[in-house]
């Protein structure tokens, strides 16, 4: 199994081991790593590889948020990286008390792409028709994504589970 980390997060995964299946043939990513995930899998195909199983673990959808929005995120992290990303990092774990994650380095280009990329039905269902099993993880008390945009466009394209108490993480408590 391939794994795709979360924005400004490595070693996450183990947050995530009751949604995953590990098999050679699965590809899966959290938030901005959905996001990576899917490219691969695309490449993957493209290749001629096999791919059976794309997950989408809280999957970055910021494709219903305003210009203005995305903007004021981007000058934040020019302003302040180190606060931003703390900022950020709690707000992924609210309602509920944060856990410990490790960081890594993190580039004003990637949180662009997080904020700007526009998931495109089509193209999922392409996956889907070359018989790629996708499968969405949702929480209800997500702070980060637009949850319900998301729900709304994944399920045209895949197995969707809503998490209702879930955050961003898909912590429950």
């Amino acid at each position: 199994m391939k794994y795709y980390n979360g924005f400004s997060l490595k070693d996450e995964e183990y947050l995530f081991k009751e949604f995953i299946t590990d098999t050679d043939y699965t590809v899966c990513g959290f938030s901005y790593g959905a996001i990576n995930a899917f490219k691969k899998v695309q490449q993957e195909l493209k290749d001629g590889n096999r791919v059976d199983r794309l997950i989408l673990l809280s999957p970055a959808f910021f494709q219903t948020k305003t210009k203005q929005f995305k903007k004021l995120q981007l000058m934040g992290y020019k302003r302040d990286k180190d606060s931003y990303l703390r900022g950020f990092l709690s707000s992924c774990f609210l309602p509920y008390s944060e856990v410990s994650v490790k960081t890594q380095e993190t580039t004003l280009e990637q949180l662009d792409e997080l904020l700007n990329y526009e998931w495109v039905v089509s193209e999922l269902k392409e996956l889907e028709q070359k018989g790629v099993k996708i499968e969405i993880y949702l929480g209800g008390e997500d702070k980060i994504i637009d949850v319900a945009g998301a729900r709304e466009l994944f399920l045209d394209v895949g197995s969707v589970t809503y998490i209702k108490d879930g955050n961003h993480f898909l912590i429950c408590k």
